[in-house]
C-alpha cells in the first residue's frame, strides 16, 4: 500500500486543524484522497480555513469544540462518527507553547497549559479508543514536541506536557498493538507556524519572530504522514538536525550538554535584560 492509499477515503478528525501543522495536515490529507472534519474552537476561524480548501468540496468538514472541555471533544468526535460511520485517524494536534522562567508561572499557566495540551490529548485518545476497538481498525496521532524528547531549559512547563503526551502514546503503541490500533507521536522542531507568537495567556506578541530556520509546515505535514504511513511511533520533524539532538541528550553527549547549559545561559540573560526571551 502506497502512502497516498493509506489515507485514501478514510475519515479524519484534524484537532487545531485551522492553523498551522493542523492546517497542514488538513490540506496534506486531502490531497492524498481523505475526507477530513477540521476541528477548532473558533467558529469563524474554521470557517474561513475550510473555505480555502472549498475545492476539495464534500470532503472537507468542519466541528467547533473547545479541546479543553471533554464534552465538546466526546460530542464533536462522535458527531463525525455519526455522519460518516467511522473513524479512521484522529489527529490530537490542538496546543500551546510556553516558554518562561518557572519562578515567572502561575497555578493558572500550570493549568491552562496542561489541559490544552494533556487533558485535550486524553479527551481524544479517551473517546476514540472504544469506537476504533469496535471497528477493529484506526490509528491515532497525538503532536508533542522535540521538547517532549528534549528538555529544553526555560520549557518546564511545556516539557511536562508534551513528555507526558510522548510517553502516553507509546505506551498505548505497544498495549494495542495487538487489537489493530496504532499510535504514532509527532515530534515537531522549529516549524513556521503562528504558535512562536503566542503566550500561555493566549496574547499574541507581533514582535515575536519566527526562527528562521524553521521548517515549512507543508514540507513538515508530507513527512509526518509519509511516516504515519508507515506506522512509525515516534516522528521527529524536520528529522535532523533535532534526531541527532535527541540521540545526543539521551546518550549523555557532553556537545549536547554544553549546548543545553548555553541555551540556559542565553535565555536567562534574555529574560533578565527584557523580561523575555523573544
Amino acid at each position: 500500500m502506497s502512502n497516498s492509499e493509506y489515507y485514501k477515503d478514510k475519515i479524519c478528525v484534524v484537532t487545531g486543524g485551522n492553523s498551522g501543522i493542523g492546517y497542514a495536515l488538513c490540506e496534506e490529507l486531502l490531497k492524498r484522497g481523505a475526507d477530513v472534519y477540521m476541528l477548532g474552537r473558533n467558529p469563524k476561524k474554521v470557517a474561513d480555513a475550510a473555505e480555502q480548501l472549498s475545492s476539495y468540496k464534500d470532503r472537507i468538514h468542519t466541528l467547533i469544540a473547545d479541546v479543553t472541555n471533554q464534552k465538546q471533544v466526546e460530542n464533536a468526535i462522535n458527531d463525525a462518527v455519526k455522519e460518516a460511520s467511522r473513524i479512521d485517524f484522529l489527529f490530537n494536534n490542538a496546543g500551546i507553547g510556553g516558554t518562561l522562567p518557572y519562578d515567572n508561572a502561575t497555578l493558572d499557566d500550570w493549568k491552562t497549559i496542561i489541559d490544552t495540551n494533556t487533558w485535550s490529548v486524553i479527551y481524544g485518545v479517551h473517546t476514540a479508543v472504544p469506537i476504533m476497538l469496535e471497528q477493529g481498525s484506526g490509528h491515532i496521532i497525538n503532536t508533542s514536541s522535540v521538547a517532549g524528547i528534549v528538555p529544553f531549559p526555560f520549557q518546564g512547563l511545556y516539557a511536562l506536557t508534551k513528555f507526558g503526551v510522548t510517553g502516553f502514546t507509546e505506551c498505548l503503541r505497544y498495549e494495542y498493538a495487538e487489537k489493530g490500533l496504532h499510535f504514532s507521536t509527532i515530534c515537531p522542531g522549529n516549524i513556521a507556524t503562528p504558535i512562536f507568537k503566542k503566550t500561555i495567556d493566549g496574547k499574541e506578541h507581533e514582535e515575536a519572530k519566527i526562527p528562521e530556520d524553521a521548517y515549512p509546515a507543508d514540507k513538515a505535514a508530507e513527512y509526518i504522514l509519509d511516516k504515519v504511513a508507515n506506522k512509525q511511533g515516534v516522528i521527529v520533524v524536520p528529522e535532523q538536525p533535532q534526531t541527532d539532538l535527541w540521540k545526543g541528550y539521551v546518550l549523555g553527549d557532553e556537545k549536547i550538554e554544553e549546548l543545553l547549559m548555553q541555551m540556559a545561559h542565553d535565555r536567562r540573560i534574555a529574560y533578565e535584560e527584557k523580561g523575555t526571551y523573544f
